[in-house]
């Protein structure tokens, strides 16, 4: 009879909380971006047409779906990094941000579609900055502490009664 002795905490923890690390990293990114955004005449105009509260929409839903994107991009790098056709770990993280922005962007297209094109497109291209930003920090960070999510839980077997 063999007892299996585990080195290292179980990989589903490292990869949470390196998602968390990651996540909330590419969160603040998103919510920083947005602010600074937010201060042009042009989002200002934006967000009268849609009668978008300033203060709730950069305070706060920005910084929560900044948080929750940046999770979603964290973990889909951690996750599938061999299966995402890119060399870097920043344009992985870049590419994985911006496809979430498409998803976004598609459905706040269907859903807004009582709103000229117009603003559409500039809320498409207020979004991109945000979403660049996101991407950068997590892919950079990605880079720069590597993956430090273990491959395999070093499990090592010892004989019992020794």
């Amino acid at each position: 009879m063999e007892i299996q002795v585990h080195d290292n905490p179980p990989r589903s923890h490292e990869t949470f909380k390196r998602t968390l690390e990651l996540g909330v990293a590419g969160g603040l990114a998103f919510w920083a971006t947005n602010f600074a955004t937010s201060l042009i005449p042009v989002a200002s105009e934006y967000r009268a047409e849609l009668s978008i509260s300033y203060t709730w929409m950069v305070l706060v839903e920005s910084l929560v779906g900044g948080l929750i994107i940046g999770c979603c991009v964290s973990y889909a790098l951690l996750r599938f990094s061999a299966t995402i056709p890119a060399e870097s770990p920043i344009l992985k993280s870049l590419t994985l941000s911006l496809l979430i922005l498409v998803i976004i962007q598609t459905f706040a297209t269907v859903l807004d579609l009582g709103y000229p094109p117009f603003y559409i497109l500039l809320g498409a291209g207020l979004n991109l900055p945000r979403f660049l930003a996101l991407g950068l920090v997590i892919g950079v960070l990605y880079n720069r502490f590597g993956n430090m999510v273990p491959v395999e839980s070093n499990v090592q077997t010892r004989p019992s009664g020794s």
